[in-house]
């Protein structure tokens, strides 16, 4: 957890003031556990980094959609970045306003942009000459103005992961500036949108500054290109993807600072709006998932500790092989011991960890599993009838459930048991 003391307590066992036993006592586990001060100082210090410029944050709403994280990025000056109608109408309940909205995304249906438009959504990031089009019959339809951005393809390899990297001619993001080109002049084609405005975004967990210097070259250069062919320009979005530390002493995630210096002089002839995405790099480290052990037990080859978190609470490490480090959150004295660490869920993928050194554990001890504030709970499933967890935010010493965790009927309150049959 990104904080002052910067992880876990382990002697004793206390999260920024609240202790780790008296939550997971208090609320069940598994439990996620966020920390309100580090969001706020990791916006405090984007801000810092980008003053002086005329820049709008935009948190990445799928990082982690829970009203109360949504609402933290509100009341600290934090716009957001959404990807359905779903997020739009969350992001509205938390008190962020549609102007400092951007919709991203490859599948906006017309229905979704229709809303979009009559709740005042800041700009459009255009991913396809359909959405494009789409857009036009949509804001004629409102008698409306559509701002909108087309979300250039710059062929960078983000040096990520493959599932989440978002930036190469191959992916399905975006569109080749030759095709953005052919947009711009034929912008008199749709009276409706207005398209004067930039958007990239290469991919996730990003560790090196290289790709972002790349890729921004190339919407640089490609902006004078546009401003001198006579295309008015007020905005760029340089997305987001900037990493954070999964694995402490592997993961060396850049300086926001030298981050947003990257920005600054890349787009350094710009003298527009700069929108920035960030979703991971905001809530990944302020947040813990709690989990207990369930029980030990030792097969022919492995030693496998098997704990009340799985798949469904947390998929990262299932889909992606990504690592999370885990530690107890009592140290124990005497031997470490090489541990599979496991979940309940009837899948060999509900794995969060293979031969990962701990000290010896037994049924009931808690354990923590760092940098979960991001795509943890916005991905999560009720998965072999298991209840999304709850979740709790931490401030100050203090402690609120900000969601409860689900029971069953509202497991099921969606389900027809008695089906009202039709004839074809």
């Amino acid at each position: 957890m990104d904080s002052p003391s910067g992880s876990v307590d382990r002697p004793e066992g206390v999260l920024e003031g609240v202790n780790a036993d008296s939550l997971a006592a208090r609320h069940g586990t598994p439990l996620q556990v966020y920390s309100a001060n580090a969001i706020r100082n990791r916006i405090r210090s984007l801000h810092a980094a980008l003053q002086g410029l005329d820049a709008l944050v935009c948190f990445a709403a799928k990082a982690n959609s829970c009203h109360a994280i949504l609402n933290l990025m509100a009341e600290n000056g934090v716009g957001a970045d959404i990807v359905s109608v779903g997020e739009l109408e969350r992001c509205l309940r938390a008190g962020i306003s549609g102007s400092r909205m951007v919709f991203s995304g490859v599948g906006k249906t017309e229905a979704e942009m229709s809303r979009a438009l009559e709740c005042g959504v800041g700009r459009f990031n255009v991913e396809s000459v359909d959405e494009l089009d789409g857009l036009q019959r949509v804001a004629a339809q409102r008698g409306l103005i559509a701002c909108a951005a087309v979300r250039v393809n710059p062929d960078v390899d983000a040096l990520t992961h493959a599932k989440i990297s978002t930036g190469k001619a191959e992916n399905k993001f975006g569109v080749g500036m030759s095709e953005a080109r052919t947009w711009f002049e034929q912008a008199r084609q749709r009276p409706n949108v207005r398209l004067d405005g930039l958007h990239v975004h290469i991919g996730s967990q990003i560790l090196d500054l290289g790709p972002f210097r790349q890729a921004l070259d190339r919407v640089a250069e490609f902006h004078r290109e546009l401003v001198a062919a006579g295309h008015a320009i007020t905005s760029i979005d340089v997305g987001g993807g900037l990493g954070v530390c999964y694995r402490e002493g592997h993961d060396h995630p850049p300086d926001v600072a030298a981050y947003v210096e990257v920005v600054r002089h890349a787009l350094r002839e710009f003298r527009g709006r700069i929108v920035l995405e960030p979703g991971r790099w905001l809530v990944a480290e302020a947040g813990v998932l709690l989990t207990r052990v369930i029980r030990v037990k030792q097969g022919e080859q492995r030693r496998f500790l098997i704990i009340d978190a799985a798949m469904n609470d947390l998929l990262r490490p299932s889909l992606y092989e990504a690592w999370h480090d885990i530690v107890a959150v009592r140290q124990a004295s005497g031997p470490m011991i090489a541990y599979d660490i496991v979940g309940p869920v009837c899948e060999t993928g509900d794995t969060f960890a293979l031969a990962r050194e701990l000290p010896e554990c037994q049924a009931g001890d808690l354990l923590a599993i760092k940098t979960t504030g991001a795509y943890g709970t916005s991905m999560a499933s009720s998965y072999n009838s298991r209840p999304l967890l709850a979740e709790v935010m931490i401030d100050d010493g203090r402690s609120a459930l900000i969601r409860q965790r689900q029971s069953l009927d509202a497991m099921i309150a969606g389900e027809v048991t008695s089906p009202q049959w039709i004839s074809a």
